[in-house]
């Protein structure tokens, strides 16, 4: 894997925009099923639309107040790599890991908030190097970074981590950073 951080704050948006150039935009919302019931998802964007790829399975908090856990994991294929997809807390429990990598993986894909702090950074890279060692992939984390909602800050840590749990690229707290790392 090749990588590089762009230190440039609020400059970069990462990739050409889906549709153009074939790119794949992995975004959080929350949805509704036909049956009403409400999911915190990951949806796929293409130039040619928007589809749900994956509900969260793991509800923290008062989340369940309002929406359903989703029933599965889900591997979402690109380019020929399976990836598997955790929202937030899915990423802190190890047996969701355990059961997306069942289905066949090439790499961990987490979306997720942790609070500020070192304590909450040392928790976020526990974790995600837990789950590289224990399942033997690559794995890659988009987190909130700066304030976010409630949280006056967040750890941000941004990041890919190779399958022996070694950080290959990180960004640090500050919002606007971007990593990227291109599978050869």
């Amino acid at each position: 894997m090749a990588s590089h951080l762009n230190s440039a704050p609020g400059r970069h948006r990462p990739g050409a925009r889906p549709g153009r150039s074939g790119a794949i935009a992995l975004v959080g919302a929350p949805v509704r099923d036909g049956d009403g019931r409400e999911h915190v998802a990951t949806l796929a964007v293409t130039g040619t639309g928007a589809r749900v790829v994956y509900r969260k399975m793991w509800l923290h908090g008062s989340e369940s107040d309002r929406f359903t856990p989703g029933a599965r994991p889900e591997v979402l294929t690109v380019d020929g790599r399976r990836l598997g997809l955790a929202v937030c807390y899915d990423a802190a429990v190890p047996r969701h890991a355990a059961d997306t990598a069942a289905l066949g993986m090439d790499a961990y894909v987490a979306s997720t908030l942790y609070g500020g702090g070192p304590e909450s950074a040392a928790c976020r890279d526990a974790h995600v190097r837990e789950r590289a060692v224990t399942h033997r992939t690559w794995v890659v984390l988009a987190t909130a970074a700066g304030a976010s909602g409630t949280y006056a800050e967040t750890s941000g840590g941004s990041g890919i981590w190779t399958p022996t749990g070694d950080a290959l690229v990180q960004a640090g707290p500050e919002a606007d950073r971007v990593v990227t790392a291109t599978l050869d």
